[in-house]
């Protein structure tokens, strides 16, 4: 582990060292000055320079010449703490080294543009090296409005870098400084803004255990069990609550593991304090699903309750006065004008008033502390101004014999039951929203059977194990019928494994040895014995899920638009229901409307009164904040179910937008594993003697033409499995042209035209016409040359993908340029390029140049979306609109890309835009809902039909037609549950299946 470790080191010495030469001379002047005795002190201050100076790259616009930069130079160096500037007018970047606690990127910035010139920050290394991302989650938000204060909030504290709040999983992402601040000064910072927060993770615990303590323990016994931890390697750090039995281990996962801990605890504690017992901790229901569940059930027993009061309260008002008999009984008068009925209803509605709806007013009052308003504000306000003025009439028809007036104890009570009701169905219908996350957690098995081995590999006994305990490089044995509990690679066995709850293939996939297998997925025939590779956090059903949740929390664009409303709709609102009692009450002391229109049970201020609180109540911005994120949720959740796994929201909204597609060659269009397919000699050899020769030279080689070559060779001999080929010696590698070695006293030189001619090798006539043929044929040919002769030429085919004629088709037919760019050969390209129907190519591209195609594409207006799976592709893939990585590729490039197709599988390019496009169909569709039941809710709320129609919206009613417009979007999301991918494509995985099986 320590030459692991001293190898990065010097890794990261020599990197830094590359990139900026200035300080690798300041390094090189410290260590060589001095004798053995200060040349400690002289490493370690280099490392201090090391980690002091940070990088930042600049886009500059308007520099037209190489005065422009000058300037630019000029007037960034005139700043204390820079170290260096490099201006590249030609690229419109600027590199700045600079020491980050002197200067700040900021202040660059501004020093740029005051130097007459647009600034934006690309890249800024110093934030890289000091940021940390947590994940809270907040209680308490009711609307837009809500989530939109504490993004301000947390925004605004010193050390935040970035916070984004979602008000549909109740969840934020907080990206901050860990040298300015910690989580715990997040937490608070919410709590007082008036919400509660819990928190969910943090950077540091990626790979975090917390065990239980069962049994008798001292705390003399529990810092035995924390010094006895902390000793253990890869262990990070032990944490101890008091008072508790919790323990909290935060560890290394490839160093060690559960199954450790527990051992350790219960072999050191037992001489001290008796029996003692070490368990994974269950967290007993502070989980998402626990805590939404908990939500649910307090809004349904609310809602009960509520009704147990408001079903007499509209009975005495709206029912029972129509019954002779009853209303006689409710209309007898207790005191003066105060009636049996009007008793009644004010003792009913004043638990549901001030009891049931006690919420209103801790959210209205927190939200009125921070300055803000939010849904609790305006129910808060109409609900009181509907109880205070019916207990006002209460009051004055106790004291006055004279009085006539009428309650409104039933629209007050009505107005939080049905607001209730809704929230009970919004948060029930939000909780489908995020059932993928749930589903993919439940995929992991609860149990693993835990496999021992002996020095032979052979197994010799089985234990059952809690999963959660699995460590990297233990032996697992998966039985028919059973998850597999952790992802690894098969050493014994064979199966197949349906693989569809993780990569959305439909059918099951061969296993056998050699094989890697994913965590969470069904083995259906065979037994398998897995070593595990990948536990915890670094497992892919746990880094889909993360992905998942991300997306979930990233804001899309078009949510900017609730944003910027939130901010003065809930003002705005009250405004207009005051300008609209006090239209209508002024209208009615004036006279302006014939007193026939005011109902017969009111008077012209009640009737004005109704009419405000309708606006006030019917105008929340709930819906409206929920338009975007539930329709996000459903559509991120419903692709990771079918292999797509889409970053957020952005992604989805630039995805449906997209015009242009460029594709990569090998990997994508192609299946990435090229074989030889034909072999032809130039002079008399057996073919065996042939390839053990060039197998030999190629086997030291990574490339995959290589591979195949060896692969191919192998077909040769008897040990086909693992063959011990010849000693190479003198190994060379010419990067872009091949290989040479020495093998059996013989040079082998194994390339392309190029490394031959270099080393002078003649290339025949018919050698050429193979080359040529080879091209045309979409193959790749390689010459192999033995003692400078040339001796055969060989045809290297990476067969297209099925898919990949028809997936070029479907997106010609929805409007999709497709665009091919290879470092290939343009004959290859061209060939491949002809197979698949693409007319636009280019070969023989570098990496930057694949890049720079993409951004012409893009200043010619096209919205591009970049398809590839290796590490040439990374740029690319950046700088496209939307990059999707083919899901077998390489790491590097699935972390470029927007959306990862996870099946590797052209069809799931269309899945995604289908999708993209169904999702934003949606979206607006919500925003129609959400603006159209405001925008026709609040005219007719305020009356503007009552002069012609007679007809008015009770506050009540205005209540439930509120409730139902956030219910109403959040079904509409749910809708895309059932999205299903283009017809077309079925025919496409069918076709595959057939191909796979001749």
């Amino acid at each position: 582990m320590a030459t692991k470790l001293l190898a990065l080191t010097c890794i990261r010495k020599e990197r830094f060292s590359e990139r900026y030469p200035l300080v690798r001379k300041h390094l090189t002047r410290s260590r060589g000055g001095g004798g053995a005795g200060d040349g400690s002190s002289s490493e370690t201050l280099a490392f201090e320079i090391e980690e002091e100076i940070s990088r930042a790259i600049f886009q500059v616009l308007g520099m037209t010449c190489s005065a422009c930069a000058g300037s630019v130079e000029k007037a960034i160096k005139r700043l204390s703490g820079i170290h260096e500037a490099v201006i590249d007018a030609l690229n419109n970047r600027a590199q700045i080294l600079f020491y980050p606690n002197l200067v700040d990127v900021e202040t660059i910035r501004e020093t740029i543009e005051d130097a007459g010139f647009e600034a934006s920050l690309i890249e800024n290394e110093a934030n890289e090296r000091s940021r940390q991302v947590c994940r809270i989650r907040i209680s308490g938000m009711t609307c837009t409005s809500c989530s939109s204060t504490i993004e301000r909030v947390l925004q605004s504290v010193n050390g935040v870098q970035r916070a984004h709040v979602a008000l549909a999983i109740e969840e934020a992402e907080i990206h901050y400084d860990p040298r300015l601040l910690s989580y715990d000064r997040l937490l608070e910072e919410i709590e007082n803004a008036g919400f509660e927060a819990v928190l969910i993770s943090t950077g540091e615990d990626v790979s975090k255990i917390d065990l239980k303590i069962d049994g008798e323990f001292t705390d003399e016994s529990m810092e035995i069990i924390e010094r006895s931890l902390e000793a253990l390697p890869g262990v990070q750090s032990v944490e101890i609550s008091h008072g508790t039995d919790k323990i909290s281990v935060l560890y290394r996962p490839d160093v060690t593991g559960p199954r450790n801990f527990i051992q350790v605890i219960e072999s050191i504690v037992f001489g001290h304090s008796g029996h003692i017992k070490a368990t994974i901790f269950s967290e007993g229901g502070v989980g998402r699903e626990s805590q939404k569940q908990g939500e649910v059930k307090q809004y349904y027993k609310s809602f009960l309750w509520s009704l147990v009061f408001t079903v007499p309260v509209f009975l005495t008002a709206m029912v029972f006065m129509y019954i002779p008999g009853i209303k006689d009984l409710l209309m007898f008068k207790v005191i003066n004008m105060l009636t049996v009925g009007e008793i009644i209803r004010w003792v009913l509605a004043t638990p549901v008033q001030f009891v049931i709806g006690w919420r209103f007013y801790t959210g209205a009052y927190k939200a009125l502390r921070r300055g803000s308003g939010n849904m609790d504000v305006l129910i808060a306000l109409g609900t009181n101004a509907a109880y205070f003025y019916s207990l006002y009439t209460v009051l004055r028809a106790a004291t006055f014999p004279d009085f006539k007036g009428v309650d409104f104890f039933e629209t007050s009570a009505m107005l939080i039951s049905f607001i209730i009701l809704g929230k009970y169905l919004e948060v029930l219908a939000k909780g489908k929203t995020s059932q993928a996350i749930a589903k993919l957690m439940n995929l992991a098995p609860d149990t693993a059977i835990l496999l021992s081995l002996d020095d032979e590999g052979n197994a010799t006994g089985e234990e059952e194990i809690d999963g959660r305990l699995i460590q990297k490089n233990d032996v697992i044995k998966i039985v028919p019928g059973a998850n597999v509990a952790s992802d690894g690679y098969v050493i014994w066995g064979q199966s197949h494994v349906n693989e569809s709850m993780i990569t959305g293939e439909a059918r099951p996939v061969a296993k056998r040895k050699g094989d890697t297998v994913i965590g969470g997925t069904l083995n259906e025939n065979g037994v398998l014995h897995v070593k595990v590779t990948r536990v915890g956090s670094e497992s892919a059903l746990a880094q889909i899920v993360r992905l998942v949740e991300s997306a979930q929390l990233a804001k899309a664009p078009v949510q900017k638009l609730a944003d910027r409303i939130s901010k003065f709709f809930v003002p705005l609102v009250i405004f207009l229901s005051f300008s609209t009692w006090l239209s209508w009450f002024l209208a009615g002391k004036l006279h302006w409307y014939p007193e026939s229109w005011i109902p017969s049970s009111m008077d012209s201020f009640e009737l004005a009164l109704q009419f405000g609180i309708s606006v006030m109540v019917i105008a929340c911005p709930c819906a409206l904040g929920l338009a975007t994120p539930t329709a996000v949720m459903v559509g991120t959740g419903v692709g990771a179910s079918q292999g797509v796994l889409i970053k957020g929201g952005q992604a989805l909204e630039k995805a449906h937008k997209v015009s242009c597609i460029v594709f990569d060659k090998t990997g994508t269009l192609t299946m990435g594993k090229p074989v030889v397919v034909k072999t032809k000699l130039l002079k008399n050899m057996v073919l065996r003697e042939f390839y053990e020769l060039v197998a030999a030279t190629e086997v030291n080689s990574e490339h995959p033409l290589a591979k195949a070559i060896v692969e191919y060779g192998k077909k040769f001999r008897d040990d086909e499995e693992n063959p011990a080929w010849p000693e190479a010696r003198d190994f060379v590698s010419v990067t872009g042209n091949g290989v040479k070695a020495i093998v059996k006293g013989r040079e082998i030189m194994v390339g392309n035209k190029s490394l031959m001619t270099s080393h002078g090798v003649i290339i025949p006539v018919e050698a050429e016409e193979l080359l040529v043929d080879a091209e045309d044929l979409a193959q790749t040919g390689i010459l192999v040359s033995i003692n400078s002769e040339l001796i055969g030429v060989l045809s290297v085919s990476d067969p297209l993908k099925p898919s990949a004629r028809e997936a070029i088709s479907i997106l010609k037919s929805m409007n999709i340029k497709s665009i091919m760019v290879t470092g290939d050969n343009w004959g290859t390209a061209n060939s491949i390029a002809g197979e698949v129907g693409i007319d636009s190519v280019i070969a023989e591209a570098k990496p930057e140049q694949k890049a720079e195609k993409v951004k012409e594409l893009q200043a010619a207006g096209h919205v591009v979306a970049m398809v590839g799976d290796g590490i040439n592709d990374s740029p690319a893939l950046v700088a496209a609109d939307v990059g999707m990585a083919i899901g077998a590729g390489t790491d590097i490039a699935i972390e470029a890309a927007d959306i990862v197709l996870m099946k590797s599988n052209l069809e799931d390019v269309i899945t995604a835009i289908d999708l993209s496009r169904k999702t934003f169909s949606r979206i607006r569709l919500n925003y129609v809902w959400a603006l159209g039941y405001n925008l026709m809710g609040i005219p007719i709320a305020a009356g503007v039909l009552f002069p012609w129609t007679r007809f008015r919206l009770p506050p009540w009613i205005a209540g439930a037609a509120m409730a139902a417009s956030s219910v109403s979007v959040v079904c509409c999301s749910l809708l895309l549950k059932n999205y299903k991918r283009p017809k077309k494509l079925d025919h496409l995985e069918i076709r595959e299946i057939q191909v796979e099986r001749v």
